[in-house]
């Protein structure tokens, strides 16, 4: 498992969510605001293997991808928080090793720019989907279930809540309206 090594050993950290972290963060936070990452974006790239899927049947769930923006939600961990905070998020995130923990900056929703712990996804690992047609993105996504439950409801429920903070993200909702059959 690559991890990040070095963090301040006092303060206060930031934690970047985009997919699933932003609706169901599962750590203590002090305070959360919308947040932009520049330099990646979100995208349905990843195979799960683990939460959304498994090896014989792999779901696909978000990862931060090269290029563009991405607006998502930053959560301050206090620091008495931090260690358990990072062992939780690097149990959950880097299970299979599909995730490169970075320090990244952000923009903060009040301006302030930050670094923050992020999840970006590893193109040369072998979960690394890449851009998957419509089709085949649909095909992958529906009937996947891992041990955090369907893969459909991941991705609809990271469209309600997109939508929830007024980001409208194109592929998200068509992929969301084709798999509620609309």
């Amino acid at each position: 498992m690559v991890v990040l090594k070095t963090f301040a050993n006092d303060g206060d950290i930031w934690v970047f969510g985009y997919g699933s972290l932003m609706w169901n963060p599962g750590f203590e936070y002090l305070e959360v605001q919308q947040a932009k990452a520049f330099g990646v974006h979100r995208a349905p790239c990843i195979y799960s293997w683990v939460h959304r899927g498994t090896k014989q049947r792999p779901g696909i769930v978000l990862g931060l991808a090269r290029g563009g923006a991405c607006i998502g939600k930053a959560f301050k961990i206090s620091s008495d928080n931090r260690d358990e905070t990072l062992a939780y998020l690097r149990a959950r995130e880097l299970v299979t090793n599909v995730y490169l923990e970075r320090l990244r900056p952000i923009v903060l929703a009040s301006g302030t720019t930050v670094k923050a712990v992020t999840y970006i996804a590893d193109a040369d690992h072998e979960q690394y989907a890449g851009r998957l047609g419509h089709e085949a993105l649909i095909a992958q996504i529906k009937g996947a279930v891992g041990k955090s439950g369907p893969n459909e409801s991941y991705i609809t429920d990271t469209t309600d809540h997109l939508r929830e903070m007024g980001i409208k993200d194109g592929l998200m909702e068509r992929i969301t309206s084709e798999l509620k059959g609309h």
